[in-house]
């Protein structure tokens, strides 16, 4: 059979262009993708469901490619977690639901590409939200994802002292982070009532099971793309030890920001010489793919608790940030503050008992990381190096974000709280070099 669209990744974009697609009776839309399909809420494993803890992000775990990646050079290899299932990464994630700033699309369309402005992408924020707290022109009420901050409800002591600390600092209160003109500090908008982490195969793929010319396929893995000349025309894929290939008109691959460039380069779609080493058939010289690899490096403020304060998950209740704009920046809300009281942000690893995390990110990271082949091997994961910190702008803001963080622990707000600074020890905070 020949699919008039093949969809590539079950994940947070995947799951959307199929149930999208498929709004059409008269076109026929296969959705494939390498972990698992769970049809219906009941039958989704509790690890997924609720994102009371972060089980499902944990290396090993079941719905996890489980990845291993370079972040600096010091640092090493590390666990980098990627959603296995449908739902992808949006099924295991932390739950939070922030866009972009208005200049960041802006910007995206100076580059050239008029499509990407903030007016124009702000129809489709609001096409897809069902926000419980916010009703005005900048925010959806009708949509599919419902999202809240949870204001309202008893803020966790660990939460309300950071609040507290960056208001007293001079931060401006922020009620809405989704907003046009947002900076400062609040509550981070989310997208778990009850608890329920409402990825996107609950709330766009699962209303769209029924249809007649909808197809979803899980535990297929996707091989590689084949071509006619330079036309995508089907996909090599593989299940339950046969493979086999499968046409399709048009064909998307929504794969993420790792499996996306790793299964262009296998098909022959990448930088001409790396593939030739490889023993791939060149079918685009692209030297693009893979570079550009982008994240937001993340480091933090670690401190020992006393033994009086109740640390509740993180999921449980409101989660408070600063966005702020580092010292000599150009771009707005470049830098983001947040606390964690379980898991480490980045992997999903526990913390050490009574101990929690002031975390700072670059939201804005000058440097950029590359993923190259290690393997012709669909089954062989690409090396892929982050390169965070290589730029002296983002050392230089992160250790800016540092101090700020250590500053804030200072205020009363954390007496209470805070028994002593784990890390950064004092011989860190020494001078730039030692705390790089």
């Amino acid at each position: 059979m020949k699919y008039d669209a093949i969809v590539i990744g079950a994940g947070s974009a995947g799951c959307v262009a199929a149930a999208r697609l498929s709004e059409d009776p008269a076109r026929s839309v296969l959705l494939l993708e390498a972990g698992p399909d769970y049809p219906d809420l009941e039958q989704l494993p509790d690890d997924l469901k609720y994102g009371y803890t972060r089980a499902a992000e944990i290396k090993g775990a079941p719905h996890n490619w489980s990845l291993t990646g370079h972040i600096t050079s010091a640092q090493g290899p590390i666990h980098v977690a990627q959603g296995k299932v449908i739902g992808g990464s949006g099924a295991i994630n932390g739950q939070v639901f922030l866009r972009g700033l208005p200049d960041d699309y802006d910007t995206w369309a100076s580059w050239g590409n008029d499509e990407w402005t903030y007016l124009k992408v702000l129809p489709y924020f609001r096409k897809m939200e069902m926000d419980l707290d916010i009703r005005d022109d900048f925010h959806g009420s009708d949509g599919l994802i419902p999202i809240l901050r949870r204001e309202g409800e008893t803020w966790p002591p660990i939460q309300m002292a950071l609040y507290r600390a960056c208001v007293a600092a001079g931060f401006p209160e922020d009620r809405d982070m989704n907003g046009p003109d947002t900076a400062g500090v609040g509550a981070i908008p989310m997208n778990n009532p009850d608890g329920i982490r409402m990825s996107t195969a609950l709330t766009h793929l699962n209303p769209s099971r029924h249809r007649l010319n909808l197809t979803i396929r899980g535990n297929v893995l996707v091989r590689r793309i084949l071509f006619d000349g330079r036309r995508a025309i089907a996909v090599e894929a593989e299940s339950g030890g046969q493979v086999f290939a499968v046409e399709g008109e048009e064909i998307m691959l929504s794969a993420g920001g790792i499996r996306s460039p790793h299964l262009l380069m296998l098909s022959g779609v990448g930088p001409a010489g790396h593939l030739r080493r490889l023993g791939i058939p060149v079918v685009h010289d692209l030297p693009g793919v893979g570079q550009n690899l982008r994240n937001h490096p993340n480091a933090g403020v670690m401190l020992r608790v006393k033994e009086s304060v109740h640390l509740a998950p993180d999921a449980l209740g409101v989660r408070i940030a600063l966005r702020y704009t580092a010292s000599g920046s150009s771009s707005r809300n470049d830098m983001l503050l947040q606390t964690s009281s379980i898991f480490a942000p980045v992997t999903g690893e526990a913390l050490p008992e009574r101990v929690i995390r002031l975390s700072c990110a670059l939201e804005l990271p000058a440097g950029a990381g590359e993923l190259r082949l290690t393997s012709a091997d669909p089954h062989v994961q690409p090396h892929f190096d982050y390169r965070y910190l290589v730029d002296p702008w983002d050392r230089q803001r992160m250790r800016e974000g540092i101090r700020l963080c250590l500053r804030l622990v200072e205020h009363e707000a954390y007496r209470d709280i805070i028994a002593e600074r784990v890390s950064p020890t004092d011989l860190d905070l020494a001078s730039d070099q030692a705390l790089d």
